[in-house]
């Protein structure tokens, strides 16, 4: 292990950040520069456990204390060598992941856990520093070709995993760019689009071809594709958000989040503005405006930070749950993820938040504009069994100004027009059913990986199943494979 007394010695420190005046008029990512001497102190704080939690708390698998260790000595090359055996983007996941490995962090029991998120982006950002992240040029190839549908982080991990068994992979994807949600629907102050980019350029110098703007099913069969190649990876994520079916819901003014987020991203690239689909849209602006974001998680958080870039009158965000508490309960006991109350980035921007509300109707003016929200206040109540309810609040209602509702309360499926046109058997969700040991659909040669598959989910889960899709391709293509596997009972399903 590192030091063996770092985590007395040492308190939990992360990078700091530029003041909200500065870092609101801009969409350039705003953490300070930590020092090499730093970052090998909160190496040292790694107790390296008998039993690391934090390797079953991340879903790759990541293999944490021996990368710590590496850091901490200041053998960044071995920290690299160790990171990128389980994890082929953690430039992404350095920075956007919510870390489910530091909240089963021995050391979090009671203390703050180890900075392994900042530690995972110090180590492969010196590794692109120091010219190790390169295309492999001595893979052999193995004559067998694949198609993937969809380059968001599932279908770019499953690329490069099979690229690297030696197969030829073609990624189709709708939009005009390649990177998914991680280059439209992530806002560029989380995740700078230079460092998806320069992953993208990686990925092609070392075989790996995009088609963009090429929608599957309309632009090209999915006959032709399981004719033209070895295998096809569903991959698309799961795109279709989820509604509020309420009286003004058509007005003016009411979008879906994604669309919000996907235009400021190609706004910001300097792309043609579409939605989340892929279609050309008309432009979406909060300057100005009393914005409304309908949702507490990530991507709300992510309309709040973008609407304060827009210059907002005001941002006001909801959430039908309860209030998170600032402590675990006894329902949620260490080492699973902790569901605690969490202010982003963006909440310090400046956001007005309240929780247990109950969005009733839009309100609108002559012109069929939305200019307020009526809304009500819910008292929630708990089972014995641990069933929620709820109720609302008399006399609680109540009109509030509103010139630009986002609607960011998750997604309830995939594009279902692409499965239908694969003639893949869905799951009770509207999800393409394949399981977990090959991710095989009912479709013979078609597989299914990521959301498309598991439902709405994180970033860091779409890489795992990318990486375990691509294993079962191999072994489907070749008889075996010699690529990382996850053991499959430490995955959900």
């Amino acid at each position: 292990m590192g030091q063996a007394d770092g985590f007395l010695k040492f308190d939990r420190n992360l990078p700091g950040k530029e003041t909200v005046e500065d870092r609101i008029k801009n969409y350039e990512e705003f953490y300070k520069p930590f020092s090499e001497k730093e970052t090998n102190d909160q190496a040292a704080r790694c107790m390296n456990c008998g039993v690391p939690f934090c390797h079953n708390g991340c879903p790759l698998g990541n293999v944490i204390p021996e990368f710590n260790d590496a850091v901490y000595k200041k053998e960044w090359r071995e920290a690299y060598d160790i990171l990128s055996t389980t994890n082929n983007f953690p430039e992404f996941t350095g920075r956007i992941c919510p870390a489910p490995c530091e909240g089963s962090c021995v050391l979090g029991i009671n203390k703050p856990p180890v900075a392994i998120e900042h530690i995972e982006k110090s180590i492969i950002e010196e590794a692109f520093a120091q010219g190790w992240v390169k295309p492999d040029l001595t893979i052999e190839r193995t004559g067998k070709k694949v198609a993937i549908v969809g380059s968001g982080p599932a279908g770019l991990a499953t690329a490069d995993q099979l690229n690297k068994a030696g197969h030829a992979v073609t990624v189709f994807e709708r939009a005009q760019a390649p990177g998914g949600l991680l280059r439209f629907g992530i806002p560029d102050f989380k995740l700078d689009k230079a460092v998806v980019e320069r992953r993208i350029v990686v990925m092609i110098e070392d075989g790996i071809a995009f088609k963009c703007g090429v929608d599957v099913g309309v632009d090209i069969s999915a006959d032709q594709l399981k004719a033209d190649y070895d295998a096809v990876i569903l991959a698309g994520g799961s795109t279709t958000p989820r509604d509020v079916p309420i009286p003004g819901r058509d007005l003016n003014g009411v979008h879906f989040a994604m669309d919000f987020l996907a235009q400021n991203s190609a706004r910001v690239q300097e792309l043609k503005i579409e939605n989340h689909k892929g279609k050309e849209s008309d432009q979406l602006w909060a300057t100005d405006k009393h914005v409304v974001v309908i949702g507490g998680g990530d991507t709300g958080s992510d309309c709040v930070g973008t609407s304060n870039r827009h210059a907002a009158s005001s941002v006001t965000q909801f959430e039908i749950n309860l209030k998170p508490g600032v402590v675990r309960n006894e329902n949620n006991p260490w080492p699973e993820y902790p569901f605690l109350l969490r202010s982003s980035t963006s909440h310090e921007e400046g956001c007005e938040r309240d929780w247990s509300i109950l969005t009733k109707e839009f309100i609108g003016d002559d012109n069929g504009n939305v200019k307020g929200i009526k809304i009500t206040d819910l008292e929630w109540t708990v089972e014995t069994n641990g069933r929620k309810s709820f109720k609302e609040i008399e006399g609680s209602e109540r009109e509030i100004p509103c010139d630009l509702a986002l609607l960011a309360i998750g997604f309830v499926g995939p594009d279902e027009p692409l499965i239908e046109k694969f003639g893949v058997i869905t799951d009770p969700r509207s999800n393409a059913k394949a399981n977990l040991k090959d991710f095989k659909t009912s479709v013979e040669g078609v597989f299914a990986a990521g959301d498309i598959r598991r439902g709405q989910s994180l970033v860091v889960w779409a890489i795992s199943e990318g990486r375990e899709c691509a294993a079962a391709v191999d072994e489907f293509l070749m008889g075996s494979t010699k690529l990382e596997r996850k053991d499959n009972s430490m995955l959900s399903v």
